[in-house]
């Protein structure tokens, strides 16, 4: 069983077909087998399990290759994610990790030329010691990645969208017919994490696999790391449980019970904290600020993004013109706390060069049009005028509001 490629493999997801509206689904967990009708799923917290005979054979014998919180959890978000298998392991990068393992040296991916520094750096390792290359394209426009779309080495096209920090849209069904028509063996990765399936839903618009840093807005709470993968077919799932297995990343019992507890109130959190990232992303326009964020009507994809998500989420940057005035309002900030990650029911705020995408170096963000003043804001649910306010005297302290003073306050 531990070497087991089979989709009825502990770990297994199958994916169940959503009978109600998403707020009601996220919250509905099946555990119709526990023996003892628990209205939480148990946290199995065991390395190993007990078998019946000398020759094993039981459903679960080790939990580097499934433990039934894990599978309860796997099967709960792949229902969410409309996949038909969902797998869990222990961050969003080794979500990636995981897939880029169905790369073999001398196969290519494709990107885009606005990413999130680990994802930039894993690729920069796989082009150094594996021999695959990555080929970094503008996926706002889809013909983009038609030059470089070959029926023999093309193994992965891998997508953000919105990308991560400058909040740029692709067109997923697009992109994803120019795939499959070219290379009927490449793959179309999406990194859903700014959308969560709640927003958004990649599977559905052809991508073949998705996959989410389940730290943020599918735990909500920043108090585990976690990663999932859902894939549309079954088999590219069951590759890719064989990499999960024999690494030995798959999520532990109490991680995966603490996800499974947090992505519950995935929907209800997303309402609040959406509803406030488009006050706020108004807010800053009037200011004067260019502010990156798909529910303005300024965004240059507001009405693609409307076509394939279901709201534009609550991760929002902008820029002031100077680094040395971000730097000061960053700093200035008092609810917002400076972190990495979003995600979360606090509210963040960074500067990306600085902190998230400070491993690309810096020339690559010069020619990837990277704003080094860049702000990126990370919507929480706390009351939003407390939000406005504080932001308000941050952009008054760093001298960011033309014509006010921080004393007229």
């Amino acid at each position: 069983m531990t070497d087991a490629l089979s989709p009825g493999s502990p770990a297994s997801s199958v994916g169940l077909r959503r009978k109600y509206r998403f707020a009601t689904e996220v919250v509905t967990v099946d555990n119709s087998d526990d023996p003892h009708n628990a209205a939480s799923v148990p946290i199995y917290q065991s390395a190993t399990f007990k078998q019946k005979t000398a020759a094993g054979g039981g459903e679960y014998d080790y939990s580097r290759s499934g433990n039934p919180t894990r599978t309860h959890l796997e099967n709960h978000l792949a229902k969410i994610m409309g996949a038909s298998r969902a797998l869990a392991v222990t961050s969003g990068m080794s979500a990636l990790d995981v897939i880029t393992r169905l790369v073999r040296a001398g196969e290519e991916i494709i990107a885009g030329d606005d990413l999130y520094g680990g994802t930039n750096r894993l690729l920069t390792f796989l082009a150094t010691s594996q021999n695959i290359k990555t080929h970094h394209v503008d996926t706002t426009c889809s013909e983009s990645v038609l030059p470089f779309l070959d029926p023999v080495k093309t193994r992965l096209v891998l997508l953000e969208t919105p990308t991560n920090p400058l909040i740029k849209i692709c067109d997923i069904p697009t992109i994803a017919k120019y795939v499959h028509e070219k290379c009927p063996n490449a793959l179309v990765v999406v990194d859903n994490t700014m959308m969560s399936p709640y927003l958004q839903r990649p599977l559905e618009l052809g991508a073949d696999i998705s996959y989410h840093s389940a730290t943020k807005y599918l735990s909500g709470h920043h108090d585990l790391m976690a990663g999932i993968v859902g894939t549309r077919e079954s088999s590219v799932a069951d590759q890719l449980y064989y990499v999960i297995n024999a690494t030995g990343c798959g999520l532990g019992p109490f991680d995966s019970w603490l996800l499974l507890r947090g992505v519950k109130t995935l929907a209800v959190r997303m309402d609040k904290q959406q509803a406030s990232a488009i006050r706020i992303a108004e807010y800053l326009e009037n200011q004067g600020f260019k502010v990156h964020y798909p529910g303005s009507r300024k965004h240059p994809q507001y009405e693609l993004h409307k076509r394939i998500a279901d709201g534009p989420g609550a991760v929002l940057s902008f820029e002031t013109g100077d680094i040395g005035i971000s730097e000061r309002i960053v700093e200035a900030a008092k609810l917002w706390s400076i972190s990495v990650s979003f995600g979360c029911v606090n509210s963040l705020i960074s500067m990306p060069c600085r902190m998230s995408h400070a491993s690309i170096p810096a020339h690559i963000r010069a020619e990837r049009s990277l704003p080094e003043d860049l702000i990126r804001l990370c919507i929480g649910i706390e009351d939003c005028e407390d939000l406005l306010e504080d932001l308000e005297l941050a952009l008054l302290s760093a001298g960011a509001l033309p014509g006010l003073d921080a004393k007229a306050t």
